[in-house]
């Protein structure tokens, strides 16, 4: 997979998925904008990108906001000339059972994981189409399908996985395909900071008996933003283990 002549936009990427996603891109060639309300973790991984030989940049946004969503494509736009890919990666969760769940645990989960995504789309979506090309992965998750004390993040993936569908439809005429990778338990910053009893009861529900790697979920972003599935549109791809099939 070549990235060449292509810059992507990668949200929520100053450590995680978004951070893997970012150096895999950038290896293929692609020049990369961060992104992150950090700034200390995504200017770390700005910095590693650069000494490493690529083009990077990143700006600090709160893109759950429209005017930062706005910013971080205009950024985008102003430094490398135009937007070709656009990875929505950003996400927070708020994990309590309903009844113990605050008016502020559902906003804020809605408002990262999924307002996010739409409004970053759409700031990148007017200059793909005048250019009549573009590549947008959404990152979703296997907990879309429903889990206990998780009300507000399946809803909000949910929602990504109903997002990405529409946006098929809607830019498929401008040569825009828009994808989406649902991830299990990925051996990320926030499964680590689970208790290690709730981590082994996870783990061992997943089917192939371990979580994934960071890289393995870049994998299939890239799948999705490279030139040879320019006629995938429309779908999600599971990166879990195996973990969808079943009910666990």
């Amino acid at each position: 997979m070549g990235f060449q002549d292509r810059v992507a936009v990668i949200t929520g990427s100053g450590q995680g998925i978004g951070a893997g996603v970012a150096r895999r891109l950038a290896a293929g060639g692609a020049r990369v904008v961060l992104n992150d309300v950090e700034e200390a973790r995504v200017a770390e991984v700005t910095a590693d990108l650069t000494a490493a030989g690529a083009q990077a940049t990143y700006l600090v946004a709160d893109i759950a906001q429209a005017a930062g969503a706005e910013a971080l494509i205009a950024h985008a736009l102003e430094r490398f000339g135009q937007l070709d890919i656009l990875v929505n990666n950003a996400g927070i969760a708020r994990d309590r059972w309903l009844v113990k769940m605050s008016d502020e645990d559902w906003d804020q989960v809605m408002a990262v994981n999924l307002r996010s995504q739409f409004l970053c789309t759409r700031a990148a979506a007017r200059a793909m189409m005048e250019r009549r090309y573009g590549r947008i992965v959404n990152i979703a998750s296997r907990a879309w399908l429903g889990g206990p004390g998780q009300a507000n993040y399946s809803a909000s993936k949910g929602g990504v996985v109903s997002l990405t569908r529409t946006l098929a439809l809607e830019l498929g005429k401008y040569q825009i395909t828009a994808n989406a990778v649902a991830p299990g338990l990925v051996d990320t910053p926030l499964f680590r900071g689970l208790k290690e009893e709730v981590q082994a009861r996870l783990i061992a529900s997943v089917p192939v008996g371990r979580i994934g790697g960071v890289d393995e979920v870049a994998g299939a972003v890239a799948f999705f933003a490279d030139d040879a599935s320019w006629y995938v549109t429309g779908q999600l791809l599971y990166v879990c283990g195996g973990r969808s099939v079943g009910a666990a």
